[in-house]
């Protein structure tokens, strides 16, 4: 039998391809299982954990590991070792096993096997499943029996039990503890086994006694054997130990010190550095100043380039926490001179000939400069210049190279200036000339980076940009002189930051300059790449003509209309490109245009969305801007309705009739509060987009709450100047300005939000409404925020992180359209079981802490009569969170279904992230309920239905008249 159906089974569908069942692909998988030849069973065995993979759920997994078991219990060592390695790989699914005694009893049969090779490979069996089975009473007896053994493979894999144990459970770490302590204290044992049975005392942290009793052990041992190897296990060992409990950090720092500092060889001094940066990076608040002190003293003494590189790194990784304030705080009595040992370290390593060094010596220096409060007698403006000097130094120095270590190095140094100039700003103008002078003789991977910066730096001081511009065209028209893969990196990056530095404004020279290299040597994914730069800084007008020029050079007819949709997009933004103040006719004009290609652009983004790639949020998001573009213009009509249909004369009468002022402004009132609601209707759409957003970047959800935050601002200004100008308040937009701009593109909406609420402010104090003064107003509130160019951003483009997740419920029907029958007097139990999926980079933006979910019914149709049933129990809606373990989450509702006829369930999923900010990513899934009246209820409803019924009298006949 061939595995080629199996593969297929499990290998990722494409689009139009069927998907077939998991049981199906268990199904192909047990056949291979089953099969007389050896090498079929194996590959059989290594599919699995793809099959995991594709359909992680309890059911499937469950018998999926017994088959596995089987195979284990009854296969060769061979075949042993493949379920090993298939049970490691799938460690995060084992908790998913449901009859994890029977899957334990058929691996532990072998435990008694004469073969020590299998009971080496059951004992790892065993240690790879101590997540599920910490409390096993006859696993841990095998271990501490297999301990004795006298084959060496049986011990290490006791060993390698021990351990897993250890960590799992605090019975078995108690227990075991003072075994390990006499086969490591023993005569008898070799060496090489001490040096293996050390490590496991790592695990015994479970309490502070068990804790302390590890310690000292592991103190008698470092003492007593002061072999290399022994000291370099021991200590490690240590170190992993504080780490757990916590409690014995600082002391392990201070040991640690101890051995840098007075060992003499290389590898223990190394091992303690190792150490001491793990403990920098988990408890940097733990570091007193005398223990940054004795590293600094260290670091100036050392003679060996490689130690000082080890100090150095974990000075850095100090030097950015609040252990380098502690350093630099004034201490009881320390001596003027002291705390100047690590900013003088840092000033020699600077220029040093190790790349590496001198990156660590920018890096605590910048990090000094940008956080460390001067108590002391240290002058900042040298402190500055010294870091200036050493950043260029290093700048020059890497720029010239092409090699890893120097492109390593130079990000590092570009980092620090971009942390000098954000603390720092005046010293933005001199490091931006430097860099466009570096560009002309640097090589392209480092011109690349130095790009980055530069587009860094523009973004935060746009005044900067500008002077930039001509030199970067001078850069761009000689950097294409060929097609390899860093020039058009380089194309790129030099795009980009010509597109900041222009502010969204590209004039027709550097248009042309920019096709014209483009059309010389660029491919056609540069093309598109710079294009999708322009559509994020807002330059529009090149976007459009360089999508245009892509369109048909795509062999996809998906991506020829995903072409075609941005080419419309751009094009209906640069429509609103040219507005004038005042000119609001032009504007409806516009608008009309932009909606035009806006609508030819959904039509061909729909076109472009497949089962795999839905395009979910860009449809959502351009259905958003073209319902904005249709409010906007309707109020402009609204404004100009002022003047076309003025109030009617008895205007006043009727609004002294009716006591309500507004009723003076005629026809326009009732305009004005339609459009105020559709301006607030869009915001919360906005809003529930943004929610459903849970792995856009930062930019993108900041750019989607500036949509929402024009949306509520044209509702307000519609409220305070025409519909409420007495009671609305200025204080929720009052610190909107405030907010920390990251893109030029948010520094311009800010700036129109401030400027439109001085305006309505200014207004509604001195005049009434509503007059011409206030539309126009109005009017040129919008045309403000038109006038801004629409950035599009990284997600509209590109998905960094992927998060989806799956629900199965249970029961669940037999068939899609049959529903689930249920008796009234019963409470249906919902079992909701769901598995987290990631994509490449999970996590990068923010991580799932816990999963809500809602579980709400309907009814859809009563069936007979209602009978005394309360209110409160004729629906559910229930809420829950569930915190995820291995991606995996399971959950249970009691649900109530008192009420006759026929119910839909509808299950739907949220996530909470680790801000506690809820989004709502989805799923929802529903299924179908039929109440049903229980045979007792209804026997007894039938039996006073009948009683009910009155008997009837007796007939008249004709003979009944006569006696």
């Amino acid at each position: 039998m061939s595995l080629s159906t199996a593969r297929s089974f499990l290998s990722e569908a494409g689009y139009g391809e069927q998907e077939l069942d998991a049981n199906s692909a268990l199904m192909e998988l047990d056949k291979g299982l089953r099969s007389g030849k050896l090498g079929e069973q194996c590959e059989a065995v290594v599919l699995f954990p793809k099959l995991f993979q594709k359909y992680p759920f309890p059911i499937l997994i469950n018998s999926a590991f017994l088959k596995l078991a089987d195979v284990f219990r009854l296969g060769n060592n061979f075949l042993r070792f493949c379920v090993l390695k298939v049970t490691q790989q799938s460690e995060k699914h084992l908790e998913k096993i449901l009859n994890v005694d029977e899957f334990v009893k058929r691996i532990f049969s072998v435990i008694h096997s004469n073969d020590p090779v299998a009971r080496a490979i059951t004992l790892r069996m065993l240690g790879s499943m101590a997540s599920i089975i910490p409390e096993r009473k006859n696993a841990h007896h095998s271990i501490r029996q297999s301990l004795d053994s006298h084959d060496n493979v049986e011990v290490e894999a006791a060993i390698f039990a021990a351990a897993s144990f250890s960590a799992q459970s605090k019975d078995f770490a108690a227990g075991i503890c003072n075994k390990i302590s006499e086969m490591i204290q023993g005569l008898d044992t070799p060496v090489d086994l001490k040096l293996k049975l050390i490590p496991m005392l790592q695990h015994m942290h479970h309490d502070a006694s068990l804790a302390s009793n590890s310690r000292q052990l592991l103190q008698q041992l470092v003492t007593s054997y002061p072999s290399t190897q022994m000291v370099i296990v021991t200590l490690h060992t240590f170190t992993q130990l504080a780490t757990s409990s916590l409690i014995d950090i600082p002391k392990q720092i201070q040991l640690l010190l101890h051995y840098l500092r007075e060992d003499p060889r290389k590898a223990v001094k190394r091992l303690s550095i190792q150490d001491l940066k793990l403990l920098a990076k988990k408890a940097p608040h733990l570091w007193t100043k005398e223990n940054t002190q004795a590293l600094c003293e260290c670091a100036l003494t050392i003679p060996y380039n490689s130690l000082k590189l080890g100090m150095l790194s974990v000075l850095s990784t100090l030097s950015g926490t609040i252990a380098i304030k502690q350093y630099f705080s004034p201490g009881s009595t320390p001596t003027p001179s002291r705390p100047t040992d690590l900013v003088r370290l840092a000033q020699e390593c600077c220029y040093h000939s190790n790349l590496a060094v001198a990156a660590h010596g920018v890096t605590v220096l910048s990090n000094i400069v940008a956080n460390a409060s001067y108590s002391f007698s240290i002058d900042s403006l040298q402190l500055e210049q010294d870091t200036v000097l050493g950043v260029e130094s290093l700048l020059v120095l890497c720029s010239q190279d092409d090699g890893t270590s120097a492109q390593a190095t130079l990000k590092t140094a570009l980092a620090c200036l971009a942390k000098l100039l954000k603390s720092q700003p005046h010293l933005s103008q001199a490091a931006v000339e430097f860099l466009l002078c570096q560009l002309h003789s640097a090589r392209d991977s480092a011109r690349v980076l130095m790009c980055h910066a530069l587009a860094a730096i523009a973004m935060q001081q746009p005044v900067l940009g500008e002077g930039m511009l001509g030199d970067l065209l001078d850069l761009y028209k000689v950097a294409g002189t060929s097609a390899s893969d860093k020039q058009q990196e380089l194309l790129v990056s030099l795009a980009t930051v010509i597109f900041v530095s222009s502010q969204a404004s590209l004039s027709a020279e550097v248009k042309t300059v920019i096709k014209q290299e483009l059309e010389n040597v660029a491919n056609c994914w540069t093309v598109y790449r710079i294009a999708r730069q322009a559509s994020r800084m807002g330059c529009h007008q090149l976007s459009s003509e360089l999508y245009q020029s892509l369109r048909t050079r795509v062999a996809s007819e998906h991506f020829y209309f995903w072409l075609n949709s941005l080419k419309e997009f751009s094009q209906a933004e640069q429509c609103l490109s040219g507005l004038a103040n005042g000119d609001y006719s032009g504007a409806m004009g516009a608008i009309a245009d932009a909606l035009r290609s806006y609508q030819k652009g959904i039509a061909s983004l729909t076109a472009a969305s497949t089962p795999l790639s839905p395009l979910a949020f860009q449809c959502e998001y351009v259905k958003l801007r073209i319902d904005m573009l249709q409010a906007l213009s309707q109020l402009i009509c609204t404004c100009n309705s002022l003047k076309t249909s003025p109030p009617p004369a008895i205007a006043t009468t009727i609004a002294l009739a009716s006591g309500n002022e507004l009723q003076r402004c005629g026809r326009i009132s009732t305009q004005m509060r339609l459009s105020m609601d559709e301006f607030r209707n869009l915001a919360t759409r906005y809003a529930d987009l943004y929610q459903s957003s849970f792995d856009a970047d930062s930019a993108t959800l900041r750019n989607v709450e500036l949509q929402q935050q024009s949306c509520l601002l044209i509702s307000y200004v519609v409220e305070a100047l025409v519909l409420d100008p007495h009671t609305t308040s200025f204080q929720e937009y009052s610190t909107l300005g405030q907010m920390q701009a990251e893109s030029e593109y948010e520094r311009r909406m800010m700036s129109v939000f401030n400027h439109v609420l001085e305006e309505v402010e200014t207004l509604s104090r001195k005049h009434p409404p509503v007059s011409y003064l206030h539309t126009r107003c109005l009017c040129d509130a919008v045309i403000a925020l038109l006038k801004v160019p629409l950035s599009f951003e990284r997600y509209f483009f590109q998905k960094l992180q992927s998060t989806s997740i799956k629900l199965a419920l249970s029961p669940s029907p037999r068939s899609p359209t049959e529903p689930i029958a249920v008796q009234n007097n019963q409470q249906l139990t919902l079992k909701v079981e769901g598995v987290v999926q990631h994509g490449s980079a999970p996590g990068l933006f923010r991580k799932i802490q816990s999963v809500s979910l809602n579980v709400s019914s309907t009814l859809q149709s009563k069936s007979g009569q209602e009978y005394k049933i309360s209110s409160d129990n004729k629906t559910n809606d229930i809420e829950q969170r569930v915190e995820p373990h291995n991606d995996y989450f399971s959950t249970q509702f009691l649900l109530n279904f008192s009420t006759l006829g026929n119910h839909t369930v509808t299950v739907e999923a949220s996530v909470v992230d680790c801000s506690g900010i809820e989004w709502k990513t989805g799923p929802k899934t529903t299924i179908a309920i039929k109440s049903l009246e229980d045979p007792f209820s209804q026997q007894l409803r039938h039996q006073q239905a009948q009683q009910a019924v009155p008997q009837p009298g007796p007939q008249r006949t004709v003979y009944g008249r006569f006696p």
